[in-house]
């Protein structure tokens, strides 16, 4: 097979000889199928009970979802919240998260205030 190229105005001809075709391309054994099993299992270390962690019912908790920080605290001490209202707003990676009531309680007391770093679990308020 001829070849003609063209560099810099110069044209060339060049004779080409194909060595193999795409046909004779090698042909791959398809690995074997390996059954999947899963198993899920704590990671040791993963939750770490906090100091102010309360050995209560998550019915007199309010737990911190994520990592975060604490931008307004939106209840008091006394207060009777209804389920979906708000108890504290908190940021990580620049996106707020809303935590709301689950059910309907009485603040027994607020364990945290705006500017205050939380981790996941760490309990935020208790109720009564």
């Amino acid at each position: 097979m001829k070849l003609r190229i063209t560099i810099e105005g110069k044209t060339y001809e060049a004779e080409v000889e194909v060595v193999e075709d795409a046909e004779s391309e090698p042909v791959y054994d398809s690995y074997p199928s390996v059954p999947v099993t899963y198993s899920p299992q704590a990671v040791p270390g993963s939750v770490q009970p906090l100091p102010n962690d309360v050995d209560a019912d998550d019915e007199k908790v309010c737990h911190s979802p994520i990592n975060g920080l604490v931008i307004s605290v939106h209840v008091v001490p006394g207060q009777t919240v209804e389920p979906n209202d708000l108890i504290v707003v908190l940021e990580a990676m620049k996106m707020e998260t809303q935590v709301t009531a689950r059910h309907k309680a009485i603040v027994k007391k607020v364990l945290v205030a705006p500017g205050d770093s939380v981790k996941v679990h760490h309990v935020l308020v208790e109720f009564e």
